[in-house]
């Protein structure tokens, strides 16, 4: 068991996704980094879809009852096992009785911590993710509080091997400009030519609304193609009839402060959505903070696939090398 001491700022019970469920309007939830957390389960020789805690910005402190084997993998936000710094990214020993803690965000926004059998909570829809907006999955469908009692699961597939660690090649590094790939569509036909050409030539700045939601930016205003609105689409220009919204799907409310919609995002609605971020780089977005900046680059269906590809081919690297 693994007493909450301090909760940390959002620290959450995440998964692989509720996947299946998008046409009866429930998004997938889920890890925001899906790369680390993957990487976070192969050091503690879990399986691919058990659930571990997602700590955002401010970490909390946890008291573990047993001994067990963690990982912590994700943005920089440096971690203590009683009071004394330990490595990301490898596979760290914990007696009963340890506190581990963190110290403030370096850069990244989102850490991954893995414990070797998951944490057992039951499943909602086939996973164990926190949904908040619906308080549904993870622990009462809420962020951890203080006070609260997580039971290990048996998730586990391998016993671990303290002092795994993987190569440096594998681990990312987060800056505070990014770039983000996006496949244009679906609606960017609304948008002017000279506003899609904007959309790619300027750096957006991340607001203060950026969360598991979705992430608004700020630069300047798009502008839409003139037209009579259809019946059904709403009186103004950024207003289309209904769609689904794709998982990294960006829309334009009244053309300006563009939103990339992320992992618990409404699945549909009535707003213009002008690009989808490709799989690979939802991962990326996962990790940037308030008042970082980005810019978007237009790539193809192709090279969205090729991109998905590199990062399965980097896990599977990954999993063959912590198996020898």
């Amino acid at each position: 068991m693994i007493h909450v001491i301090h909760p940390g700022l959002q620290t959450t019970i995440q998964d692989g996704g509720r996947i299946g469920f998008y046409e009866v309007g429930m998004p997938p939830s889920g890890a925001m980094d899906k790369y680390s957390y993957a990487v976070s389960n192969l050091l503690v020789g879990n399986n691919e879809n058990a659930s571990t805690l997602e700590i955002t910005y401010l970490g909390p402190t946890l008291e573990f009852k047993v001994d067990t084997v963690i990982a912590l993998t994700g943005g920089d936000i440096p971690p203590k096992i009683n009071g004394e710094l330990v490595p990301m990214w490898e596979t760290l020993e914990i007696k009963a009785g340890d506190q581990l803690s963190f110290d403030f965000v370096k850069s990244g926004a989102r850490v991954y911590l893995a414990i070797a059998g998951g944490i057992d909570v039951p499943q909602i829809m086939g996973s164990r993710s926190t949904y908040t907006l619906c308080g549904i999955g993870g622990l009462e469908g809420r962020s951890l509080q203080a006070g609260d009692k997580l039971e290990i699961g048996t998730d586990n597939e391998r016993t671990p091997i303290v002092g795994a660690r993987i190569e440096d090649k594998y681990i990312p590094t987060f800056t505070k400009k990014h770039e983000i790939r996006v496949v244009l569509g679906l609606c960017s036909y609304r948008l002017t030519e000279e506003s899609k050409e904007r959309f790619f030539a300027i750096d957006w700045l991340v607001t203060p609304e950026a969360n598991r939601v979705g992430y608004r930016f700020s630069g300047e205003r798009l502008n839409f193609v003139d037209r009579e609105q259809p019946f059904g689409a709403g009186s103004n220009p950024s207003n289309v009839v209904d769609l689904g919204y794709p998982i990294g799907s960006i829309q334009v409310p009244d053309g300006v402060e563009p939103i990339a919609l992320l992992n618990d995002a409404v699945t549909g609605g009535g707003y213009a959505t002008i690009a989808t971020i490709i799989s690979s780089d939802l991962n990326k977005m996962g990790q940037i903070k308030t008042n970082e900046s980005v810019r978007f680059v237009s790539v193809s269906i192709d090279e969205a696939l090729a991109a998905r590809k590199v990062v399965k081919n980097q896990l599977e690297e990954i999993k063959q090398q912590l198996n020898r």
